[in-house]
């Protein structure tokens, strides 16, 4: 076995973290607004995990949910977010802190409705080229809406990644976020890689 080797993942090992983290998430997944998108259109569906991702930077998840449900309730769609002023916007993001968020997020959604039709785009390479998406949220959204089979990465899951992997590199280095990347779009399921990532490999 090379040293590469002991840093990947083999079939069996990937089918059995798939399998363990989906029981996992179907045992005690919590009900979030974002995740009771039934019925709605996919270009709907795309906008509000957006807005929930997007929240959920750096913000605990109870907060978050009041703030979705009075945000989805004043712009239930794209187009009605991006027909609001940039003051309406910043009223309703008071309080959530790190407002550059809510500012990109609406800056976003009137691209979208200029841009692009109004469609969100339905890959994470596209949901790159808009405004306050980085690679993170593009592969969250595209996973958990479009069903898109990509990882994401955050601090989280490269612990345990590299714990699982016996990886003692400098995570702050970009070749070694790079491998954690490719770990991640090698383990995601690809059957349902939105739940799969939103386990958050057991966070």
């Amino acid at each position: 076995v090379t040293h590469s080797q002991v840093h990947v993942f083999s079939k069996d090992q990937v089918q059995e973290l798939r399998t363990r983290l989906l029981s996992w998430f179907d045992e005690n997944k919590r009900e979030m607004p974002w995740r009771d998108l039934h019925g709605v259109s996919l270009n709907d569906k795309a906008y509000k995990v957006w807005v929930s991702e997007i929240m959920l930077q750096q913000t605990r998840v109870a907060t978050v949910v009041t703030y979705y449900n009075k945000w989805i309730k004043r712009w239930p769609t794209v187009s009605d977010l991006a027909s609001a002023t940039s003051e309406e916007v910043s009223e309703m993001w008071a309080g959530l802190g790190y407002y550059s968020r809510g500012r990109r997020l609406h800056e976003a959604a009137q691209k979208v409705m200029q841009d692009l039709d109004g469609q969100i785009p339905n890959n994470s390479d596209q949901l790159l080229t808009l405004p306050g998406i980085g690679q993170y949220t593009a592969a969250a959204i595209a996973s958990i809406a479009f069903n898109e089979q990509r990882g994401v990465v955050d601090g989280n899951v490269m612990r345990v990644l590299s714990r699982l992997r016996s990886i003692g590199c400098d995570m702050s280095q970009q070749k070694t976020t790079q491998h954690f990347w490719k770990l991640a779009d090698q383990v995601v399921d690809s059957k349902r890689p939105g739940d799969f990532n939103q386990v958050g490999l057991l966070s």
